[in-house]
């Protein structure tokens, strides 16, 4: 296979561009909008570095590694020239890349964060196309990355993306804002990291057995006066108010019906 062009300069292709330069596949280089940016990753990956609307090099591949909202507008503007042309967004489907008559997915569910690159050998890669030969391809790229590599399409897709979010994004926020109200109070926060570290290691296990705390209870007054303590949180307190009640509808189905918390 010929080398593969990177097209974004964000975290995500860091982290790509190293994983696929440490595996052996050869980068045609980075292509970019920001020219200060595309030569500063280009320089850490050893690779030539190529303007968006420029001439761009051979490559057996071009990978989109921008922000969701970009990839329509960045996929349209590059070269219709057979070239396969693969996204990395777990929501969104290849119609974006309707533009390219190849087109494909490498969604790596990770979150990407500053500093070493991460190590894909055990990121789930979930990938697809419309093709057999561009999924062909996908499947060769993300097999050589990873030892997870799952085809699914565009509904599952979706629906892993949304599960993604609920199990990810949403505990690290509550653990934030968990801090947050810790350190406004004058209280250390990180007395909260080994609970939250054993109830991740206890949820990887089995989740259901996992979820503790009033509403698993059933304790709708301990409930009640956390919710009096985020009286000046109204935000917070919808939302804590929000999962109590879905946790305790969950366990005790006899409550649905009763008085809102």
């Amino acid at each position: 296979m010929q080398s593969i062009l990177i097209i974004g300069t964000g975290r995500l292709a860091f982290h790509l561009g190293h994983a696929l330069k440490h595996n052996g596949l050869g980068l045609a280089g980075v292509a970019g909008r920001n020219a200060g940016r595309t030569a500063k990753l280009a320089d850490k990956l050893g690779c030539g570095a190529f303007g968006l609307h420029g001439a761009l090099p051979p490559a057996g591949m071009r990978v989109l590694a921008v922000s969701d909202d970009a990839i329509r507008a960045v996929a349209e503007a590059l070269p219709k020239d057979g070239t396969p042309v693969i996204h990395l967004s777990g929501s969104n489907s290849l119609d974006l890349l309707q533009a390219h008559a190849r087109r494909g997915v490498m969604w790596p569910m990770h979150s990407f964060g500053t500093g070493e690159p991460a190590d894909f050998s055990t990121i789930p890669l979930v990938i697809d196309a419309d093709d057999e030969a561009t999924l062909a391809l996908v499947r060769k790229v993300a097999s050589t990355l990873s030892g997870h590599v799952v085809q699914l399409p565009m509904e599952q897709r979706q629906r892993l993306h949304l599960s993604a979010v609920m199990a990810s994004n949403f505990p690290v926020f509550l653990l934030r804002e968990a801090s947050r109200l810790l350190t406004a109070h004058g209280i250390d926060a990180t007395l909260l990291h080994p609970l939250w570290k054993t109830a991740a290691e206890r949820a990887l296990h089995d989740p259901d057995k996992a979820v503790t705390g009033p509403a698993r209870r059933g304790d709708v007054n301990t409930m009640a006066k956390q919710l009096e303590l985020l009286a000046d949180e109204p935000e917070l307190r919808r939302a804590y108010a929000a999962l109590s009640k879905l946790i305790l509808h969950t366990y005790h189905p006899e409550t649905r019906g009763q008085q809102d918390l």
